[in-house]
Order: structure tokens, then C-alpha cells, then sequence
């Protein structure tokens, strides 16, 4: 069996489904059939989907699971918020003040290290 494709090889449209069968009953249904938001993605965006909830959509997990840095798994998760079809609203990058000041709360043993690698990263 093979995975359904959700755009067209052609033109990159987006594909309609016209016939549904079920093997066990041979019930046969035509007519026309979105496949959902899901089909727009392309097979790695599917992986990382899984691997995004298999990781509870904890980001730093999804992180050391597929071994690539918190930015680049925060824009392969906004790439594929975007195929979906939804808007993602861009984060202004930190302020060198702002991570200056998260720092020194470092040094100061105001906050953890982990609290720090949180704020740096923005989560």
C-alpha cells in the first residue's frame, strides 16, 4: 500500500480524492473528498509531526531527540504550522540588553541555568 500523496506531482495542487473502497464490505463510495490540512505536508514535515508529539511538544526534547539545535527545530515547527495553512507570528529576537540582564541573573544565582536556557531561548 501507498501513502496518498496530498499534492499534485504535477503542479503541486493541492489533490481531491474521488473513490473510496473498503476491502472487507467491497463498498465503493465516489465523489469528491478533501484530505485534510495533514496531506499538505511533506513526508519530514510528517516526521517531525510525530516526532513533535511523540516528544509531548516539548521542543528541548524534540531537540536532542533529532539532534539539532532549539532555532532550527523552532523554524522546521513553524514551517510546518504554515504548510498547515495557519499564520505564525514572528518572535523579535532578544535585545543584547535583554540577554545581558538574563546573564547576569546567571551569575548572580538569581535564577538556574535551566530557567536561563529557557529565557534565552525565549520558551
Amino acid at each position: 500500500m501507498y501513502d496518498v500523496l496530498g499534492r499534485c506531482p504535477l503542479c503541486s495542487q493541492d489533490l481531491t480524492v474521488t473513490r473510496l473502497h473498503c476491502r472487507h464490505c467491497d463498498l465503493t463510495l465516489e465523489g469528491h473528498f478533501a484530505l485534510g490540512r495533514f496531506a499538505r505536508l511533506t513526508r519530514e514535515q510528517l516526521q517531525f509531526v510525530e516526532t513533535f508529539v511523540r516528544c509531548e511538544g516539548k521542543l528541548n526534547r524534540v531537540q536532542e531527540e533529532v539532534g539539532l539545535s532549539y532555532p532550527t527545530v523552532r523554524s522546521r515547527l513553524h514551517d510546518v504550522i504554515r504548510a498547515l495553512g495557519y499564520p505564525v507570528e514572528e518572535e523579535a529576537p532578544m535585545l543584547p540588553e535583554e540577554r545581558k540582564q538574563i546573564l547576569e541573573k546567571l551569575a548572580q544565582g538569581a535564577i538556574s541555568s535551566d530557567e536561563a536556557i529557557q529565557l534565552l531561548q525565549g520558551s
